[in-house]
């Protein structure tokens, strides 16, 4: 287990839990890259790295999804799975508000509240996967089961 110098809610949880993980830094100068951009500054496989999305259903529920970087995420299936009519992104100026991390820096693990969390089935070819630990310029590869236990996530199709 490597630990962290750098103690974020999620990186808090992961250690609390016991979960083995590893800690990837990587610059961001203006404050943001995307996630193929986050998985060539870490040097890791782009398939190997996820992004959390926080999005908000017809009901007014939110709701999380972690795709690989370079997918993007189908709403028809994600409404599909939630059980909404209609689910949409959240705009990036409520990041802050609804889950506590900004843009960038959204780590599925530690969110303000525990919200219903899907993660792209194609996690299920690897041992581990690559989240954000968050904060912009740190993410943490974790073992896929403990991560699923830990949100309540599920398995799910979410790309095309």
């Amino acid at each position: 287990m490597a630990r962290s110098k750098t103690k974020t809610n999620a990186v808090r949880i992961i250690e609390a839990k016991k979960i083995p993980y590893q800690v990837y830094e990587y610059e961001a100068p203006d404050g943001f890259l995307d996630g193929v951009s986050v998985a060539r500054a870490t040097g890791m496989p782009v398939e190997h790295v996820f992004k959390t999305l926080v999005l908000q259903g017809h009901s007014k529920e939110y709701y999380v999804c972690v795709i690989p970087v370079a997918e993007e995420l189908n709403l028809k299936k994600a409404a599909k799975h939630f059980g909404e009519k209609k689910i949409e992104m959240i705009p990036a100026r409520d990041i802050t508000k609804v889950t506590g991390y900004i843009k960038g820096g959204c780590s599925p693990v530690g969110m303000k509240k525990q919200f219903k969390t899907a993660v792209d089935e194609s996690a299920a070819a690897q041992d581990t996967i690559i989240v954000s630990a968050g904060k912009v310029g740190l993410q943490m590869e974790v073992p896929l089961k403990p991560l699923l236990e830990i949100t309540g996530a599920q398995l799910k199709n979410l790309t095309d």
